[in-house]
């Protein structure tokens, strides 16, 4: 049975007094891959920024066996959790190495952070070729890889990813899941993946969570989900 290392009960989260996510139980158990389905507006980004402490919750979060309840973000960091925002979030004017060292900032071991910059160079090569390039200067899927490796600097439990296919080329798409799935098989990183592109998430994905109007509706096996006739209508498009 393998060990739960993100666990949500009752998660509510709010935007002042507007509230947007409804009692979400959630789980990503170690190791393993938990998508989010959902039009835009569900509430998946909003359950991204919930277990980072951005937004006003309620209900339990829990990270392997701790409770996040109230802890800053730079906390929830620390114990490894990476959250790799849409909109790929890098620093445009720093070089692809310096964002790499941006995102190990929280570290003081110099030996171990050299040999993690040369681990993300064997998983994303391009950024090794442009190491010396500023970020700006990337195109699309060079700047969410420099942001997926850059969290990979934290040498993370789990990785929160938010559409990381967003307006990419699909030959770029490919290449990025497969280096996640690369990455799940070999480094044991749990993912929590929102992604609008329903397919690849589920070919990613062991677990798949379908929330509507900030509430679970529909929770099971990824591959069940993928062969369920009415997600396949709705958000495979066949």
């Amino acid at each position: 049975m393998a060990e739960m290392l993100l666990e949500t009960s009752g998660l509510c989260a709010f935007y002042g007094a507007t509230q947007v996510l409804f009692g979400l139980d959630l789980k990503v158990t170690e190791g393993g891959v938990t998508t989010l389905l959902g039009a835009n507006g569900a509430g998946k980004t909003t359950t991204l920024r919930a277990v980072c402490g951005t937004v006003h919750t309620s209900g339990a979060i829990r990270f392997r066996g701790q409770s996040l309840a109230r802890r800053p973000t730079e906390d929830i960091v620390r114990l490894g959790i990476a959250h790799v925002p849409q909109g790929r979030g890098t620093f445009v004017s720093q070089t692809v190495e310096e964002n790499l060292q941006i995102g190990a900032m929280s570290r003081r071991d110099r030996a171990g952070i050299s040999a993690d910059i040369e681990r993300a160079y064997g998983y994303f090569p391009r950024l090794k070729e442009r190491r010396r390039q500023q970020a700006g200067t990337l195109s699309g899927g060079e700047q969410q890889m420099l942001a997926l490796a850059r969290a990979l600097m934290l040498r993370p439990k789990l990785m929160l990813l938010d559409e990381p296919s967003f307006g990419l080329a699909p030959l770029i798409v490919r290449e990025l899941f497969a280096i996640l799935r690369t990455l799940n098989a070999t480094e044991k990183v749990g993912m929590l993946v929102v992604e609008q592109n329903a397919s690849l998430a589920l070919e990613l994905a062991d677990r798949a969570y379908l929330i509507e109007t900030g509430q679970l509706v529909m929770t099971g096996d990824a591959n069940d989900l993928r062969n369920d006739e009415n997600i396949r209508r709705a958000y495979l498009g066949y």
